[in-house]
């Protein structure tokens, strides 16, 4: 087992590393105080391939993995939490969707302008009633001489606003219960289509997070993905990856939490010593130190898995639970080696914090990935 990154990953880190340290970091506390979702980067993302990660030249992709895919979600993360959750949700969620149960058409029509930065992509799973239970969707889609009519409305969509294309699960028929939800491409010409709410959020408060709703929006059939019925398992594959990217940026912003309270340790004097000689703190970047490389080890082997096209989605689980909860614990300890100074904003400490909730909770919480976990380890006995 070979547990360190190539040469060409270690220069994939390095490059996302300074493109995080210029580009992204002299703005960081601008953007989650004005909560700005800064459409001004799209094309310097795009530029380094990051808006088609993992899609191939043909598309306009950068062809890389999973592995390559974890490590740069994992530096942006480490400076910003909401251009990381930014990237991996348009990578993972809308762009690969359509990369796995498009046709070639579709591919051709609204993969492309995605990979290629053109847009932003969103992704409809989740609603007011269809939380941790995504199966109990109520947006339905009814067939029509055009195709279908849409009507309802999606919750926490990462870029409702900013997108071109989304894509988003229907019920078509209620009576199959999870075998009747079918997935749908909407895109912002459609009549009935239109973004709603803007949340204010404790964290991530620069990805643009919101709702979209549909009124009698109709959708050519040609805009279905696969067959009726496909959308809520289809839904599940894709989680299976997305995790994988949650997992990543967990460890980002972990490490950048560790590495401000190491700095600060260093710096900040009492009792005639820096705090970073006392036992309590060195105990404290001990365990800090050891549970992100757990994470990170954990998620490595999820995005290796994933590349190799073995069954990822226990692996996918475990790496998105303990890097998660990873994240808040050591956010919360940078916090307090800060004491009062990791309270106040003229730190980075708080922001780590705020920012690390949220991937306790997207794409399936704590509790969610626990349920996915046991089902995995029993059906194996």
């Amino acid at each position: 087992m070979n547990f360190e990154l190539s040469e060409e990953q270690q220069q994939i880190k390095y490059s996302i590393r300074e493109f995080a340290e210029s580009e992204i970091k002299p703005h960081v506390m601008e953007w989650d105080e004005e909560q700005h979702f800064p459409e001004e980067l799209r094309p310097k993302l795009a530029e380094l391939g990051l808006m088609g990660v993992l899609f191939p030249e043909e598309y306009g992709g950068a062809g890389m993995g999973y592995v390559e895919y974890a490590t740069i979600i994992e530096e942006l993360g480490r400076v910003c939490g909401s251009v990381g959750l930014s990237v991996a949700a348009h990578n993972s969620l809308c762009s690969n969707h359509l990369y796995m149960f498009g046709s070639e058409e579709q591919k051709k029509k609204y993969l492309v302008p995605l990979v290629t930065g053109e847009s932003f992509g969103a992704w409809g799973l989740t609603e007011s009633q269809a939380g941790s239970d995504s199966a109990g969707t109520r947006t339905n889609a009814v067939r029509t001489d055009n195709g279908w009519k849409v009507n309802g409305s999606k919750n926490f969509i990462t870029h409702a606003i900013a997108c071109n294309t989304l894509v988003a699960v229907a019920v078509t028929d209620k009576e199959k219960g999870n075998r009747g939800i079918s997935a749908f491409i909407f895109d912002k010409s459609m009549d009935g289509f239109r973004s709603d709410k803007k949340e204010n959020k404790l964290g991530m408060r620069a990805s643009e997070t919101a709702s979209v709703v549909f009124e009698d929006c109709i959708v050519p059939d040609e805009n279905r993905l696969g067959n009726e019925g496909e959308g809520f398992l289809q839904c599940m594959q894709v989680l299976d990856g997305g995790r994988i990217s949650i997992a990543a940026l967990s460890v980002g912003i972990a490490q950048g939490a560790y590495e401000a309270a190491v700095k600060y340790a260093q710096e900040r004097q009492q009792f005639g010593k820096a705090i970073a000689e006392f036992q309590a703190i060195q105990f404290k970047l001990a365990d800090m130190a050891t549970q992100i490389e757990c994470a990170r080890l954990l998620t490595q082997q999820a995005a290796a898995t994933k590349d190799a096209g073995k069954p990822v989605t226990q692996k996918s689980a475990m790496a998105k639970l303990y890097a998660s909860e990873t994240a808040v614990r050591v956010s919360e300890e940078s916090i307090q080696i800060h004491g009062g100074y990791g309270y106040t904003k003229d730190y980075p400490a708080e922001k780590y914090w705020r920012d690390s909730k949220l991937c306790t909770i997207g794409e399936g919480t704590s509790e969610i990935q626990r349920i996915v976990i046991a089902k995995n380890l029993l059906k194996s006995l």
